[in-house]
C-alpha cells in the first residue's frame, strides 16, 4: 500500500471512529500509535480507562495500557512537542493525577513549566517518596528558567547607561561623544577643521550601589500560579544586583514574607498554598511598614485585583504609597499569557490614582524596572 493510501485511511479512521475498525484495519505500527492515542482521548466517553464498557477493543491495544506504559509508548512514538501537549491535556483536560502521584511515572515526564505548575498544585496528594523526587523537577525547571531570565536581566541593568557620570571602564558601548567634544572644544585646531580631543569621556554603566528596595507583594490564589512562579524567580535574581534590595512577600488572607528565602525560589515555591481567599489591603499595610526609604521604593503588587475586602482600602493603601513618594506597579500578571484575567475596573482605578498597571513578561519587568533606577 502506498504511504497516501495509508493516509487517507488514517483520516477516514479519524472521521469513523469505532465504525471504522472492522473495515479498515492499521498495521502493527500504526495500531501501536492507534492505542496509545485511544488510551488518552477516548475519556472523552467520561471512561477512566480510556475506553468504553461495552466495547473495550482489545484488538487497539489502548484497553490493555497502564499509565507508566502509556507514557512510554508516547515518548517513543511522538515528537517531544507533542508529548509535552498530550501529557498537559492528560493532566488538565482529563485529570490523570497518577501521573504525579506514581514514582515510575513521574520519571519519565518531561520537565517542563507546566509539569511544575501541576506539581505544585497536586503536591499535596503525593506520597513523601514522590515528594522527593517532585522536588529535585521543580528544581530543575527553576534552575533552567532562572539561566534564561538571568541572563536577559543582566542585559538590561548593566547594559544601561548613567549619563553624564564618567567611567574608567572603557569601551565603545560606553562612549559619551557630547560629553567629549563638549569638554574638548578648548581644542579645535582651525588647519584641520575639528576637534582634536585630549581626553576621552564614558558613560558609566549603572552604578555599583544605588539603593533602590524593591517590594514584591504576590497573590498566591489558584488563578495566579504562573505568575507566582516567575515572580519566585525574577526576586531570586533581582536580590543579587547590588544595587537593589529585594523583599518578598506572599498573601493570602494571611501574609508570608520570604525575604530570608529570596535566593532559594525553589523553596520558595514549596511554601506556597495555592487557593484560599485574598487581602490585597493587608498586604499593602504590610508593605507600608517595611518601606525605610519611601522616594528609592518601587511596589510590585502582582495579583489579578479580585480582593475579599472592600475595595476602598485597598484603594487607600495604594493611595498612602504612592502619596509618600514610592512606584506602585500592579502586574495582573507576571508571565507569557496574552490574555490575564483579573478586575478591570479596580486595575482603572488604581491607574487614576498613578499606580502603572500592566500584564507584562519578565523581561519588560527588568526593563521598566532599569528605566526608573537609571
Amino acid at each position: 500500500m502506498r504511504d497516501n493510501d495509508q493516509q487517507t485511511i488514517n483520516r477516514w479512521r479519524l472521521i469513523l471512529g469505532d465504525f471504522a475498525e472492522s473495515h479498515l484495519p492499521l498495521n502493527p505500527q500504526d495500531q501501536e500509535l492507534d492505542g496509545a492515542l485511544y488510551f488518552l482521548y477516548n475519556r472523552e466517553y467520561g471512561n477512566e480507562q480510556g475506553m468504553r464498557e461495552e466495547n473495550p477493543r482489545a484488538s487497539r491495544g489502548g484497553s490493555t495500557l497502564t499509565v507508566p506504559g502509556w507514557l512510554k509508548r508516547v515518548k517513543k512514538l511522538f515528537p517531544q512537542k507533542t508529548v509535552e501537549i498530550m501529557q498537559k491535556q492528560a493532566l488538565d483536560k482529563y485529570n490523570l493525577t497518577q501521573l504525579l502521584t506514581d514514582e515510575s511515572v513521574l520519571r519519565q515526564m518531561e520537565p517542563n513549566m507546566n509539569l511544575l505548575k501541576n506539581i505544585l498544585s497536586f503536591r499535596n496528594m503525593m506520597p513523601n517518596n514522590v515528594k522527593k523526587l517532585a522536588y529535585t523537577i521543580v528544581e530543575q525547571v527553576i534552575k533552567d528558567l532562572q539561566k534564561k531570565l538571568e541572563i536577559q536581566v543582566r542585559q538590561t541593568f548593566y547594559g544601561r547607561k548613567l549619563p553624564r557620570t564618567n567611567s574608567s571602564y572603557r569601551i565603545a558601548r560606553n562612549f559619551d561623544f557630547k560629553q567629549t567634544i563638549r569638554k574638548n572644544m578648548k581644542n579645535y585646531h582651525k588647519e584641520f577643521g575639528t576637534v582634536i580631543p585630549e581626553r576621552l569621556y564614558f558613560n558609566q554603566n549603572i552604578r555599583r550601589y544605588n539603593p533602590w528596595h524593591i517590594v514584591i507583594l504576590v497573590d498566591e490564589s489558584g488563578s495566579m500560579l504562573e505568575s507566582v512562579i516567575y515572580s519566585a524567580v525574577m526576586a531570586s535574581i533581582f536580590a543579587k544586583m547590588p544595587f537593589l534590595s529585594t523583599k518578598l512577600v506572599i498573601f493570602d488572607t494571611s501574609i508570608v514574607d520570604l525575604s530570608d528565602h529570596i535566593d532559594d525560589p525553589v523553596t520558595t515555591l514549596m511554601k506556597v498554598q495555592l487557593g484560599g481567599g485574598t487581602d490585597i489591603y493587608q498586604a499593602l499595610e504590610y508593605s507600608k511598614k517595611i518601606i525605610s526609604e519611601p522616594q528609592k521604593t518601587i511596589v510590585l503588587l502582582v495579583s489579578d485585583l479580585y480582593d475579599g475586602n472592600n475595595y476602598n482600602y485597598m484603594y487607600r493603601s495604594c493611595k498612602d504609597i504612592l502619596e509618600a513618594g514610592s512606584r506602585l506597579f500592579i502586574l495582573p500578571a507576571l508571565d507569557y499569557s496574552s490574555a490575564p484575567s483579573y478586575d478591570k475596573r479596580a486595575a482603572k482605578h488604581l491607574a487614576t490614582l498613578g499606580a502603572d498597571v500592566a500584564a507584562i513578561t519578565p523581561e519588560e519587568l527588568a526593563e521598566w524596572i532599569g528605566k526608573i533606577i537609571s
